[in-house]
């Protein structure tokens, strides 16, 4: 029986899924996790599959993935869904449980096709091609039988993972099916939640097949399904004045790049700040009549200011002046958000990059994948081929809270905990966006809340459709 995704899920890496696979089977020698996964699929699958009488097709590969989906396919006949299994894998290279799986569903009268029969209908298609144990790039004849299943009208159910997908990354290998449902087992896999997996993985169902999660492996990463106790503020008192929830500074709007800093400022008072200064670059803004509510000061004197949070980098250009602001904030004594040109900056200058890792207070950077490239000096498909990867080193390297923007954003800690974002959406992909976030995430902190859980609260609210 497939559950609802838990609040704060962990993430297990391939590794992890095989460790406790190996647990299992020494724990307990009589119970096949395969058989349990095969019946959840076949549960699943029979509730998916459309009423039009054509048969189930069942894409097997040579691994464990391809045996849970054997499993399911002599369950489903014997259920009586007329089911087509397609396979190449030899059997004398299968894993053992495997074999078993196959040689069950031979001893029950089911038989192998070596293709998709060309002209047949199908009332669903099961993808059990390969799961979290995929280390190459798929072609050939595998990525032949994705092109057609992906060509098929018909719901699909992908087991474990839909095939193509790197299930620790996320980033597609070689081609991958687009799956309507997966299926996923023992626990969630962070390439189901971010990069490519959120376009591939369909609606997510989760079962843990009976294994006691109190003995899966201890992992440094969660998936952010909604807002925990720790990631919200206390109610306010009535008898309380806007001193109480923070003084928020905003450096940024350079010249033709004002609206930046409008937007953070906006979005700061929008999230609940007591007071919100901007000091824009152009100095020709002194207010803002769409939001009144606005304080302006120079630039260098903001940075100077005893402030509850300082963010740096909406519109902030990247002058010689935007350069000598970076250099005032990261000596600011209070917390700072770095964004957009304050962190093309920060890659820029090593020495500055140094300087922003021996802070004394907390460091948060909220780059996009370009940013992320620049400051790693990686190319932008190295920052999207290991996201999380990416995010932690870039925790680790600048002492800093780092949210790395995109699908499935990665909110990554200095001390290597991750969180992968459940709530965004691509109506986010606008400009100004992560400019709101910014503001967002300074007003959490400087009304109380914990940079790291601010930044978790933040990256969630943002994307939440309100």
């Amino acid at each position: 029986m497939t559950i609802a995704l838990p609040v704060s899920p962990p993430l297990f890496m391939a590794s992890d899924i095989r460790s406790v696979e190996q647990q299992w089977a020494i724990s307990h020698p009589g119970i096949l996790l395969m058989e349990k996964a095969g019946a959840a699929s076949a549960e699943l699958a029979g509730s998916l599959a459309s009423e039009s009488g054509e048969p189930v097709l069942v894409l097997a590969g040579p691994g464990n993935n391809g045996g849970d989906a054997l499993v399911a396919a002599r369950l489903l006949s014997a259920q009586g869904f007329r089911v087509d299994v397609v396979s190449r894998a030899d059997l004398a290279y299968r894993p053992q449980d495997a074999a078993r799986a196959w040689a069950a569903w031979r001893e029950s009268g089911g038989t192998i096709l070596e293709e998709i029969p060309p002209s047949q209908r199908y009332s669903l298609v099961i993808d059990g091609l390969f799961g979290v144990g995929l280390q190459r790039e798929i072609t050939d004849g595998d990525a032949r039988w994705i092109e057609q299943a992906n060509r098929m009208n018909c719901p699909k159910l992908a087991l474990d993972m839909p095939s193509g997908i790197d299930s620790d990354s996320g980033r597609i290998r070689g081609c991958a099916l687009r799956a309507d449902h997966t299926l996923t087992f023992l626990g969630l896999k962070p390439g189901l939640l971010t990069a490519d997996g959120p376009d591939y993985a369909g609606q997510l169902h989760l079962d843990t097949l009976g294994v006691d999660q109190a003995a899966l492996p201890a992992t440094q990463g969660f998936a952010l399904t909604q807002l925990e106790p720790r990631h919200c503020l206390l109610p306010r008192a009535k008898n309380s004045h806007k001193g109480l929830y923070g003084h928020i500074g905003i450096i940024g709007g350079a010249p033709g790049m004002v609206g930046a800093a409008l937007i953070a400022g906006r979005a700061a008072l929008r999230q609940g700040a007591g007071m919100v200064t901007l000091g824009v670059l152009d100095e020709r803004i002194a207010v803002d009549y769409a939001e009144p509510r606005l304080m302006f000061a120079a630039p260098e004197k903001l940075a100077e200011m005893k402030l509850s949070v300082l963010a740096l980098g909406p519109g902030l250009g990247q002058s010689a002046r935007a350069d000598a602001l970076l250099q005032a904030a990261l000596a600011a004594p209070c917390p700072l958000v770095l964004d957009a040109d304050a962190l093309n900056l920060l890659a820029s200058d090593p020495r500055l990059a140094s300087q922003s890792g021996r802070r004394d207070h907390p460091t948060l950077l909220t780059p996009h994948p370009g940013e992320a490239a620049r400051l790693l000096g990686v190319s932008i498909a190295e920052i999207q081929a290991d996201r999380i990867g990416a995010a932690r080193k870039l925790g680790m390297n600048h002492s800093a809270e780092i949210a790395l923007k995109g699908a499935g954003t990665i909110i990554a800690h200095p001390d290597g905990r991750y969180a992968i974002n459940t709530s965004g959406s691509p109506w986010l992909a606008q400009a100004g966006s992560g400019d709101r976030l910014t503001g967002m995430v300074a007003a959490l902190i400087g009304q109380g809340m914990a940079a790291d859980d601010a930044l978790e609260s933040a990256v969630w609210l943002h994307g939440s459709p309100a």
